[in-house]
């Protein structure tokens, strides 16, 4: 399998991308070329520092980078010869399965979307956050693509995270729940309202609305909101784990008697810490283009960018477009004479 990726992205550029990509080349012996775009000197520079000759790798030089402060379409428009859309291109042009940046998350997706168009079915991709709870690890859809979502989209958004939960998750027949006020299904906007009755009348296995509480109370596998909502939810998931472990670190190291029961308990800690850590899940599928497009941290680790490669190679081998496509199309046989058709 053939991997493209934004090497110049992320707030730290080439030294943790590169480092990561050499990581995952010799991790991943199923990753066949990696494309490294960007600048080429400052990517060979990288290279020679990881003591890097891997005969997979091959460097797509381009001239321009997408900034934080640039506006998503314009920039993907005005730049066309960034890192992103060059990325964007091979895939575009069947030179590579999947693409990875950990750059503008917005130019990501307005990359993806105009280059590659969406799936069949598919109005808006979305971004699919993978979770950790005690118990399992859930999709979050979206987590940040689309701010102003109408109910067919988030409709969507569950049938792509129920495959997405199914073939590359594991899970048999993911539950689905929608994030809104309250459980009962008169709770919430107008737009929860609709989606709540489209669920509802859908195959998937749609458990209902769900508060913020039960993410990990009562979690499901899927959780389907608007990007707004899901970027917000996502954020504040990621600042709630760091301040925990400083609070605790602060706590534990006050008197010695805490300081020899946190040595006592320094596994436990660590698991858990392994559990919340982002590196570990390395990075989100933007699902519903015309190709994989995986999401990285903007402030991604070596380790991280080594596994949001992992990501893509998982969704390559899986699949997953494929199973979206079906089932999109499944449901406008099955509802058609009864609902609008999703496209």
């Amino acid at each position: 399998m053939k991997i493209a990726l934004d090497a110049m992205g992320g707030d730290f550029g080439p030294p943790n991308l590169v480092a990561g990509a050499v990581m995952a080349l010799r991790e991943y012996p199923r990753i066949t070329k990696l494309y490294l775009v960007g600048d080429s000197a400052k990517i060979v520079a990288e290279l020679q520092k990881n003591r890097c000759q891997d005969t997979r790798i091959e460097i797509v030089p381009s001239t321009q980078v997408v900034e934080m402060s640039d506006r998503a379409v314009e920039a993907v428009r005005r730049k066309k010869d960034s890192s992103i859309s060059r990325a964007v291109d091979l895939v575009k042009h069947g030179q590579a399965d999947a693409v990875v940046s950990a750059g503008h998350t917005g130019a990501a997706v307005a990359a993806c979307t105009i280059k590659l168009r969406t799936l069949p079915g598919i109005n808006r991709p979305g971004i699919a956050a993978v979770l950790p709870t005690e118990t399992n690890v859930f999709v979050l859809i979206d987590a940040g693509a689309n701010i102003d979502a109408h109910p067919e989209h988030l409709l969507q958004y569950a049938f792509m995270g129920t495959v997405y939960s199914r073939h590359v998750l594991g899970y048999k027949n993911p539950t689905v729940g929608l994030i809104s006020l309250g459980e009962e299904d008169v709770k919430g906007n107008e737009m929860t309202k609709e989606v709540f009755k489209m669920l509802k009348k859908s195959s998937l296995n749609f458990i209902g609305n769900i508060e913020g509480r039960h993410l990990f109370e009562n979690p499901v596998e899927v959780v389907v909101c608007d990007g707004f909502v899901g970027n917000v939810i996502l954020k504040t998931c990621e600042s709630i784990a760091v301040a925990i472990f400083t609070w605790l670190k602060h706590e534990l190291t006050r008197t010695p008697m805490r300081k020899a029961g946190a040595f006592l308990a320094r596994h436990a800690f660590n698991a858990i810490k392994e559990k919340t850590n982002y590196e570990e899940y390395g990075g989100s599928p933007l699902l519903g283009v015309n190709g994989i497009c995986i999401i990285a941290h903007g402030s991604s680790t070596p380790l991280a960018v080594k596994n949001a490669l992992r990501v893509a190679v998982e969704s390559i081998e899986q699949q997953v477009n494929p199973h979206i496509v079906e089932e999109i199309r499944r449901y406008n046989e099955t509802t058609a004479p009864l609902e609008p058709a999703l496209r």
